[in-house]
Protein backbone atom coordinates (compact mmCIF):
# COMPACT_ATOMS: atom_id res chain seq x y z
CA UNK A 1 0.00 0.00 0.00
CA UNK A 2 1.39 3.33 -0.76
CA UNK A 3 1.58 5.53 2.11
CA UNK A 4 2.39 9.79 2.45
CA UNK A 5 5.19 9.93 4.72
CA UNK A 6 6.77 12.96 5.56
CA UNK A 7 8.55 14.23 9.05
CA UNK A 8 6.55 17.26 10.12
CA UNK A 9 8.01 20.28 12.63
CA UNK A 10 5.75 20.73 15.97
CA UNK A 11 5.34 23.90 17.11
CA UNK A 12 4.60 24.25 20.73
CA UNK A 13 3.27 26.88 23.66
CA UNK A 14 2.46 27.16 27.43
CA UNK A 15 -1.19 27.97 27.93
CA UNK A 16 -3.57 28.92 30.86
CA UNK A 17 -5.56 26.14 31.99
CA UNK A 18 -8.62 28.32 31.59
CA UNK A 19 -11.81 28.63 29.42
CA UNK A 20 -10.79 30.01 26.40
CA UNK A 21 -7.01 29.91 26.55
CA UNK A 22 -6.73 27.43 23.79
CA UNK A 23 -9.80 29.37 21.38
CA UNK A 24 -7.41 32.33 21.71
CA UNK A 25 -4.19 30.57 20.28
CA UNK A 26 -5.60 28.86 17.75
CA UNK A 27 -7.54 31.96 16.55
CA UNK A 28 -4.46 33.89 16.53
CA UNK A 29 -2.92 31.05 14.43
CA UNK A 30 -5.97 30.92 11.72
CA UNK A 31 -5.84 34.68 11.81
CA UNK A 32 -2.34 34.20 10.05
CA UNK A 33 -3.58 31.75 7.91
CA UNK A 34 -2.59 28.96 10.00
CA UNK A 35 -4.56 25.26 8.13
CA UNK A 36 -3.44 23.17 10.79
CA UNK A 37 -3.31 19.24 10.43
CA UNK A 38 -3.14 18.03 14.29
CA UNK A 39 -3.50 19.51 17.29
CA UNK A 40 -3.24 18.07 20.55
CA UNK A 41 -3.60 19.67 24.27
CA UNK A 42 -3.07 18.49 27.40
CA UNK A 43 -3.24 19.95 31.17
CA UNK A 44 0.70 19.88 32.42
CA UNK A 45 0.75 18.51 35.72
CA UNK A 46 4.10 19.09 36.65
CA UNK A 47 2.87 22.69 36.11
CA UNK A 48 -0.56 23.90 38.21
CA UNK A 49 -3.04 26.08 36.14
CA UNK A 50 -1.18 25.48 32.49
CA UNK A 51 -1.50 23.44 29.45
CA UNK A 52 0.56 22.83 26.49
CA UNK A 53 -0.50 23.32 23.00
CA UNK A 54 1.07 21.34 20.51
CA UNK A 55 0.38 22.22 16.20
CA UNK A 56 1.63 21.27 12.91
CA UNK A 57 2.12 22.59 10.53
CA UNK A 58 3.44 26.33 10.44
CA UNK A 59 4.75 27.83 7.53
CA UNK A 60 5.62 30.49 5.94
CA UNK A 61 6.36 34.37 7.33
CA UNK A 62 2.64 35.50 9.03
CA UNK A 63 1.99 31.96 10.36
CA UNK A 64 5.60 31.96 12.14
CA UNK A 65 5.44 35.30 13.61
CA UNK A 66 1.57 34.94 14.64
CA UNK A 67 2.78 31.66 16.05
CA UNK A 68 6.05 33.31 17.87
CA UNK A 69 3.86 36.52 18.97
CA UNK A 70 1.05 33.69 20.94
CA UNK A 71 3.88 31.99 22.60
CA UNK A 72 4.92 29.21 20.17
CA UNK A 73 8.79 27.90 19.07
CA UNK A 74 9.40 24.74 16.92
CA UNK A 75 9.87 22.22 19.31
CA UNK A 76 13.77 21.03 18.72
CA UNK A 77 12.86 17.96 20.87
CA UNK A 78 10.00 16.66 19.41
CA UNK A 79 10.32 14.25 15.97
CA UNK A 80 7.48 13.34 14.28
CA UNK A 81 6.49 11.64 11.19
CA UNK A 82 3.06 12.25 9.34
CA UNK A 83 2.19 9.03 7.65
CA UNK A 84 -1.66 9.48 5.36
CA UNK A 85 -2.89 6.63 3.39
CA UNK A 86 -6.00 4.35 2.53
CA UNK A 87 -7.94 2.76 6.12
CA UNK A 88 -7.50 -0.41 6.43
CA UNK A 89 -8.39 -2.97 9.78
CA UNK A 90 -5.12 -3.10 11.29
CA UNK A 91 -3.04 -0.15 9.61
CA UNK A 92 -1.84 1.04 12.88
CA UNK A 93 -1.07 -1.87 14.25
CA UNK A 94 1.25 -2.66 11.64
CA UNK A 95 3.13 0.62 11.16
CA UNK A 96 3.48 0.33 14.94
CA UNK A 97 5.24 -3.29 13.99
CA UNK A 98 7.52 -1.95 11.16
CA UNK A 99 8.61 0.69 13.48
CA UNK A 100 8.86 -1.86 16.15
CA UNK A 101 11.08 -4.60 13.66
CA UNK A 102 13.47 -1.51 13.06
CA UNK A 103 14.36 -1.31 16.45
CA UNK A 104 13.01 2.17 17.28
CA UNK A 105 10.89 2.98 20.13
CA UNK A 106 8.10 5.72 19.65
CA UNK A 107 7.52 8.34 22.39
CA UNK A 108 3.81 8.97 21.06
CA UNK A 109 1.24 7.79 18.83
CA UNK A 110 -1.88 9.46 17.08
CA UNK A 111 -3.91 8.16 14.53
CA UNK A 112 -7.32 8.43 13.19
CA UNK A 113 -9.70 7.31 10.63
CA UNK A 114 -11.09 9.99 8.09
CA UNK A 115 -13.57 8.24 6.02
CA UNK A 116 -11.69 5.89 3.49
CA UNK A 117 -8.36 7.39 4.75
CA UNK A 118 -6.39 7.17 8.05
CA UNK A 119 -3.79 9.92 9.15
CA UNK A 120 -1.55 8.72 11.77
CA UNK A 121 1.43 11.27 13.48
CA UNK A 122 4.43 8.83 14.86
CA UNK A 123 6.32 10.85 17.46
CA UNK A 124 10.20 9.66 18.15
CA UNK A 125 12.96 10.41 19.93
CA UNK A 126 15.65 11.69 17.64
CA UNK A 127 15.43 13.26 13.95
CA UNK A 128 17.46 10.16 13.03
CA UNK A 129 14.87 8.06 14.09
CA UNK A 130 12.33 10.32 12.20
CA UNK A 131 14.17 9.77 9.35
CA UNK A 132 14.63 6.26 9.62
CA UNK A 133 10.37 6.18 9.75
CA UNK A 134 9.78 7.73 6.83
CA UNK A 135 12.44 5.72 4.57
CA UNK A 136 10.50 2.17 6.52
CA UNK A 137 6.99 3.41 5.53
CA UNK A 138 7.76 5.14 2.27
CA UNK A 139 7.67 1.83 1.03
CA UNK A 140 4.39 0.64 2.24
CA UNK A 141 3.04 -1.56 5.07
Amino acid sequence: MELLVEKEEVWAASIEDKPGALATVLQGLAAAGADLDFIIVRRAPEKPGTGVVFVTPIRGDREIRAATTLGFSATSTLHSVRVEGPNQPGIAAKIAQQVADAGINMRGFSAAALGAQFVAHVGLDSAEDASRVVELLMHGV
